[in-house]
Parts: structure tokens; C-alpha cells; sequence
């Protein structure tokens, strides 16, 4: 098996897992609890949010422990808008964003709030301008991703909280899921920020929200004490350790990592641009970890099952996307809707080796051949081209 779907789950890395098998042996007790054992727990509890709070750069006070980023992400949508809806209830966003954030926002629309989505530049950044007209001043909320998880853009957020600055009332929350390891994070001005370590090979079902100090949010789950009044539920110690081991490793090994991938995806995209009915959606300055295509004529659910009966994992849109629509990020900067449906994305990994890269190609040429429609490919063939030889029956592939 060729897995290149690491922006969907990361393996957990065998320290994270030691470091989550070692709190759970040694700390029994309830941190929570006033009995020995749960002072203990609460005490390693308090070490080891202060560790995460070191290496991020903000106060313990600041770090919210939850299931993960679709969590973080509906009590900071959520919890902000609610707790200002007496200042207003109008909310700026991107048609980029995480399952997470867009169903919340639905969801909020349902209940009289006013939704706008700001307008993409080509290279899949955000239109400053266009977010600066649609700002007012019963606006309390801007949400946009860090990093997009299916282009790999990478939004301007020094700006955008620099253009906030002129709107005290309005909130800005950063979901940083395909952030960590991959960019800087960038905290400056920003209110709340997701982070998912399943992403950057921690475990699933641990996830964090960065809240400032100062902000007042209303909670999502009530009843029963917690490490937060913001979110209730037994602390789960062993997966905040867990989560900090995630956390460290990943910053300290970023700037190496970055320079592997970055040439496995040079390489990728040069190889794939040989082929003509191939279009590379990311942008070039996408973090080197994501890359978006699109093949002509072949829908993006079709490549990627092909591939899948060849033993390569890749993604057609993000993993909690609904199935057969378009791209929403891919359409936001081609402007093109069959674009769009032909689109998937390929995400590397420190793991991903130079083997699985070349053998991938080895299968995306065979399936190239098999896959894009006969009359396309006599179409969009240049002179320097060699011929291709027709494996195929036009009148059964899902041609769009």
C-alpha cells in the first residue's frame, strides 16, 4: 500500500504512544479528585499544559482540551457568536474551510445569523479587499483556515487580524489543523486557534482550542468540573501528554521535514506536468505537504478509486467532505466546476519515501492511460507528445 492521504490522519508516532501508555500506568487517579491520586494527576495535568503553553507562546490559562479540531472548531464558532449576539450576529468566513466550521456556520444561519463568504484570489489566499467591504460594524466574527486542507494555501493571517484591528467587536478564529508542522503559527491578533494532533501524528480523538485569556465564549458542554469552565469533562491526562510529545516533535523536526517534502513535491509536480490533461491546483507557495490536481475529463471519485484497486490512498476533497459534490476550494479559485469535480489531492509526509513517490507514478501513468477519454487526449496532445495507446471504451467512463 502507497499512502499519500497523511493530511486526513498521520500515524501516531511510537513516542506519542509510549508517552500516552506510560500516563496511563502510572497516573490512576481522577484529576479531578482530592485523594492523593488525583492531586497527582492534576499536578502532572498542570506540567504538562504549561509545557504545551511554553512551546506554543501563551499562558496555561489559554489552552482548551477537547475531542479534537470539529470540536474546537464548533465551541469557538459557536461559543464566540453566542456570547455576542446581543452586538450583533454577522459572521465573515471562506469557502475553504473545514466540515467543521461550514456545518457550523449552516447551522448558525438556520438560527437568523448572516453568513458572508469572502472572495478568493487565484492563488487560493483571501480577497483583503473584499474582506474589508464585506467587515461592518454588528460584525462578531471572522473564521478562516490557516492552512487550506485541500490546496494547501496558506492565508495571510498577520493581515487579515491587522485589518481587524479597526473592529474591536469582531472576533477572529483560525483554524489551524493543517497548520502545525507544516507553517508558522501565527498568533498574533487572533482570538482562538484549533489544532488537531492526529494531524501531525499524535492521536486521534485529542484536540486543542487556544482561547485568550480575556474572551468571554459560552460553553457547548455543560455540567460536570473540568480542567475549564469552557468545556466540562473528566480531564484526559494521558492524551494532553500525548498531545505535548505530538506538539514538541513536530516543532522541533518542522524546518527538516519541510525541506524533505518540499523536494518530493517539486519532483511530483514537475513529473506530473508532463502529462497534458493534467492541472495543478494548489498554488506554488502551498505548503509543500498538500498537492491538489485535477485530470481532465475523469471525475476526482473515479481517479481516486482506480488508484485505490492499485493500492494508493489519496483523498478526493477533505475526509469529512460530502461525496460526489464539487470542490468548494478548487472551485473558489479555478472558477471551474467540472475543474473542480476532477480535482483530488495527494498529501505527503516526512514518512513518504523516494520508492513510494516513483511507484506512484508508475500507477498514475497506468491509470492515466486507462482513464482520460480517448477524444480528450487527441484533443489536448501537443506535437512533442508521443502517442498514447487507446485502452479504452469511451461510452463507460463517468466523463464530465
Amino acid at each position: 500500500m502507497i499512502y499519500l492521504d497523511y493530511s486526513a490522519n498521520t500515524p501516531a508516532d511510537p513516542a506519542v504512544l509510549e508517552a500516552f501508555l506510560h500516563a496511563e500506568r502510572m497516573f490512576l487517579g481522577n484529576p479531578n479528585a482530592t485523594h492523593p491520586a488525583g492531586q497527582a494527576a492534576q499536578a502532572e495535568m498542570a506540567c504538562v499544559t504549561d509545557s504545551i503553553a511554553e512551546l506554543l507562546g501563551v499562558n496555561p490559562a489559554e489552552i482548551i482540551y477537547t475531542s479534537g479540531a470539529s470540536e474546537s472548531n464548533n465551541l469557538a464558532v459557536k461559543g464566540i457568536v453566542q456570547a455576542a449576539r446581543h452586538i450583533g450576529r454577522h459572521i465573515i468566513s471562506t469557502a475553504l474551510e473545514h466540515a467543521s466550521v461550514s456545518g457550523t456556520l449552516s447551522a448558525l444561519q438556520h438560527q437568523g445569523y448572516e453568513i458572508d463568504l469572502v472572495d478568493m484570489e487565484r492563488d487560493g489566499t483571501i480577497d483583503l479587499e473584499h474582506l474589508r467591504k464585506l467587515l461592518r460594524q454588528d460584525t462578531v466574527l471572522v473564521s478562516v483556515c490557516a492552512v487550506d486542507s485541500e490546496l494547501g494555501t496558506v492565508q495571510p493571517i498577520r493581515q487579515i487580524a491587522a485589518i481587524l484591528n479597526a473592529y474591536p467587536n469582531c472576533r477572529f478564529h483560525v483554524d489551524a489543523t493543517q497548520a502545525v508542522g507544516k507553517t508558522d503559527l501565527v498568533l498574533d491578533g487572533v482570538d482562538t486557534m484549533s489544532i488537531a494532533p492526529h494531524k501531525f501524528y499524535g492521536l486521534n480523538g485529542s484536540g486543542l482550542l487556544l482561547k485568550k485569556k480575556d474572551l468571554i465564549i459560552e460553553p457547548q458542554i455543560h455540567g460536570g468540573s473540568s480542567a475549564t469552565k469552557y468545556r466540562s469533562g473528566t480531564p484526559a491526562l494521558a492524551l494532553a501528554i500525548s498531545s505535548e510529545k505530538a506538539l514538541r516533535l513536530a516543532l522541533e523536526h518542522q524546518e527538516r521535514r519541510i525541506t524533505y517534502v518540499g523536494a518530493l513535491n517539486r519532483f511530483l509536480r514537475e513529473a506530473l506536468s508532463n502529462y497534458p490533461a493534467v492541472r495543478i491546483n494548489s498554488p506554488e507557495n502551498a505548503v509543500p505537504h498538500i498537492l491538489n490536481l485535477s485530470v481532465r475529463g475523469v471525475k476526482g471519485t473515479v481517479f481516486q478509486r482506480e488508484l485505490g484497486l492499485r493500492g494508493v490512498c489519496v483523498s478526493v476533497k477533505s475526509a469529512c467532505s460530502t461525496e460526489g459534490t464539487p470542490s468548494k476550494a478548487v472551485f473558489a479559485v479555478s472558477r471551474d466546476r467540472k475543474n473542480a469535480l476532477s480535482s483530488w489531492r495527494i498529501s505527503l509526509s516526512h514518512l513518504t519515501t523516494w520508492e513510494e513517490v516513483t511507484e506512484f507514478l508508475r500507477i498514475f501513468d497506468s491509470c492515466y492511460r486507462e482513464l482520460v477519454p480517448c477524444a480528450i487526449r487527441r484533443t489536448i496532445r501537443g506535437q512533442d507528445t508521443p502517442p498514447l495507446p487507446c485502452l479504452c471504451n469511451d461510452d463507460v467512463h463517468d466523463i464530465i
